[in-house]
């Protein structure tokens, strides 16, 4: 019996929906010599592995690298096989804390303070197809770059930061409205009432993007944000970096040599910081499940109409080219072609 005839039509989604994906299969969105057939290429793998659409991410980055690959994820974004599938870009840096840990994967060389001149560069050339873009609170003038993009309809996103409630709070008030992948993106030891984490768990303007891929957060922390924050503002993301969708082994991500784990975790062996996920939105959401925090409505709240809603987007907006479908007696999401 297949299992479409297994699951009935009731079980069918609209999809999920990925802000935070930073390339797939040996693809780097960030790589100096990425060409448009590897990165569709890598597209058509993350859609095929079950996410159905996403902002394709680019951390931190020189600002050549940028100018040269934005435009190479616009013209793709504008044929008609991506065409409400790929949502936008997110930006995840540059304008990020330098120091170590809080950097996570980053390179520090080309980490920035917060410059609207330079985001405006950085969105004319990706064509005003930033959707979103993550910078740390506590930098000077993050609050009139949070301002400007919020006029312009990006999405301000605090992550990458070792900000302090104030500046949470000041950023939140000038248009900030998420924390990236929160509970990362900090150095290991950190104070243990005055942080980043606490102070964005306990804001209750900011939606809490969270990797639920089994590695970067322990399932109690995850409880804590969704009970937290509630349901309507948790959003499930993917982190996917490069080697996603790879064995294990040793890789090179930009420069640097990670290891893959059997179990897949992914990470740096000379820092030991993990360097972003090698899981899949479908992966993620299947973890999510399995730790029965939630309920079936719940998780696609959060791994498709949240995401939308942070973007400023609908579900008219999302072109469905397959079947998501959830298996709720085994709490399993699986990903059908049409």
């Amino acid at each position: 019996m297949s299992l479409e005839s297994r699951i009935s039509d009731k079980a069918k989604i609209q999809g999920l929906v990925d802000l935070q994906v930073n390339g797939y299969k040996g693809i780097n969105f960030c790589s100096d010599d990425l060409t448009r057939e590897d990165f569709e290429r890598a597209c058509r793998g993350v859609f095929e592995a079950g996410t159905t659409a996403f902002l394709p991410t680019m951390i931190t980055s020189s600002p050549e690298v940028y100018q040269r690959n934005l435009p190479i994820m616009v013209a793709v974004m504008q044929s008609e096989e991506f065409s409400g599938r790929l949502l936008g870009i997110h930006i995840e840096g540059p304008f990020i804390s330098a120091l170590d840990g809080a950097r996570g994967a980053h390179d520090r060389r080309w980490t920035a303070e917060p410059d609207v001149g330079y985001l405006d560069k950085l969105i004319g050339w990706a064509g005003g197809r930033v959707k979103m873009i993550t910078i740390a609170a506590e930098l000077d003038g993050a609050d009139e770059l949070a301002r400007h993009a919020t006029r312009l309809g990006i999405t301000i996103s605090l992550g990458h930061q070792m900000a302090a409630e104030q500046d949470i709070r000041r950023l939140a008030e000038a248009g900030a409205a998420c924390l990236t992948h929160l509970g990362n993106g900090v150095p290991a030891l950190l104070d243990r009432h005055v942080n980043p984490i606490w102070a964005g768990l306990a804001n209750d303007e900011l939606t809490a993007m969270i990797i639920t891929d089994g590695h970067h957060l322990p399932a109690s922390m995850i409880k804590a944000i969704i009970r937290t924050k509630g349901v309507e503002r948790c959003v499930v993301v993917s982190d996917a970096s490069s080697p996603a969708g790879l064995g294990p082994g040793r890789y090179e991500v930009l420069g640097t040599e990670v290891v893959l784990d059997g179990d897949g975790r992914l990470y740096d062996p000379v820092g030991g910081y993990l360097a972003g996920s090698s899981s899949t939105m479908l992966e993620c959401m299947n973890h999510l499940a399995s730790l029965g925090i939630v309920g079936d409505e719940e998780l696609l709240t959060m791994g498709f109409h949240n995401p939308l809603k942070l973007i400023g987007l609908g579900p008219e907006d999302v072109a469905c080219t397959q079947d998501i479908l959830f298996d709720a007696k085994n709490r399993l999401f699986y990903a059908v072609k049409r």
